[in-house]
């Protein structure tokens, strides 16, 4: 069964708080959209402010190397402001810990 990539979903740990998400937009904004709040500065991938953890799910950047190591990105942390969905997410609340 193909998934409908004109809405994805997005939800957020450890609430389980549900949103959709567009693979056309970058998970920021849709975060942004949906009244999601979500730690942000430079919005272009460099200052690593908005720096997530992805524990499901597909992203990909439209830049060849966003502001983080490849152990990071091994660790599965995201930098929300330049990732597009790709596939339905879950993701770590950023103000849980």
């Amino acid at each position: 069964m193909q998934q409908d990539l004109s809405c994805l979903t997005v939800r957020i740990t450890p609430e389980g708080e549900h949103m959709s998400a567009s693979p056309n937009l970058t998970l920021l904004q849709c975060l942004e959209q949906q009244g999601v709040q979500w730690p942000t500065s430079c919005r272009s991938g460099t200052c690593r402010t908005c720096t997530g953890q992805l524990l499901s799910g597909q992203v990909r950047y439209d830049m060849a190397w966003p502001g983080l190591s490849a152990e990071e990105k091994a660790d599965g942390f995201i930098l929300p402001c330049v990732a597009f969905p790709v596939t339905d997410l879950v993701l770590k609340d950023p103000f849980s810990d």
